[in-house]
């Protein structure tokens, strides 16, 4: 088995706060779409590894079992929380509890997925290359992160860092611009690849419910700034973000929210 990588159309049918799987499902129809339009990118027949690095609550691994269910696949999480709602789901999984940040494959994948993980981390400049440099002859890295850091659904959270008591605990735990220009991810894995994809997309996502882009980023952005704070104050600190939040991301005459979310995709092929 050779993997080729290029283009294809497929479309399948403080006290710490813990990942919150039933929180972060409650969007997973919206969080899932993403990583759709990025495994439409990835040619590769069949691969004999594939590792879903961040794997979370196992709604990307499941879509990966159903276009490969012969290959093995490796579903990688740091949250004891996620791996075990991801083992509920989806069977045939070797689950890993590991950084994703530090982990390293047992043999060379032909196929790395991750997707909205890597902007949790730090150091893509030597992350991305390693991970490049893991693959199989062949094989693709295929990466999703949001970009939309300068939205109001996070300016509103520097807003609401600045606006209490809470600020010095807070603001080392905030991240105002985690992922760079697309030109920089080109430039940074150009050298150890073979082909070299990026795009993005923007998506309007309508929302229903009371303050809907609160309840979207509770389960993902705010959670390490919430896990920070007394319960008295994280009552205090979603209501200054509520309100910056619900001005600029105002109900439609139906009771919706319209979310634009701009999000980054790269396909690395070694």
């Amino acid at each position: 088995m050779e993997p080729r990588c290029g283009p294809v159309v497929w479309w399948p049918e403080g006290e710490r706060l813990s990942w919150d799987p039933a929180r972060y499902l409650k969007f997973d129809g919206l969080r899932l779409r993403p990583a759709i339009d990025l495994l439409a990118r990835v040619l590769i027949d069949a691969p004999d590894v594939i590792v879903d690095l961040g794997c979370g609550t196992g709604m990307v691994t499941a879509v990966l079992r159903e276009r490969w269910p012969n290959s093995r696949i490796v579903g990688v999480d740091d949250s004891p929380e996620m791996l075990e709602r991801a083992r509920q789901q989806v069977a045939g999984v070797d689950w890993q509890q590991a950084d994703v940040e530090w982990w390293s494959p047992d043999t060379p994948p032909d196929l790395i997925v991750s997707n909205a993980v890597l902007h949790w981390l730090d150091d893509h400049d030597q992350l991305l290359p390693r991970l490049v440099r893991f693959l199989a002859k062949g094989g693709t890295l295929a990466v999703q992160m949001p970009r939309n850091f300068s939205a109001p659904s996070h300016t509103c959270i520097t807003q609401a860092v600045d606006a209490g008591p809470w600020r010095d605990r807070l603001l080392p735990l905030t991240r105002p611009n985690p992922v760079a220009l697309p030109a920089h991810y080109y430039g940074l894995l150009k050298p150890y690849a073979s082909t070299v994809e990026i795009w993005e997309i923007e998506y309007y996502q309508v929302l229903d419910g009371e303050a809907p882009v609160v309840e979207w980023t509770f389960g993902t952005i705010l959670r390490p700034l919430l896990g920070a704070l007394t319960e008295d104050e994280r009552a205090e600190f979603l209501r200054h973000y509520e309100r910056c939040v619900s001005d600029a991301y105002p109900p439609r005459p139906d009771g919706t929210t319209m979310f634009p979310f701009k999000r980054l995709f790269i396909l690395a092929c070694a």
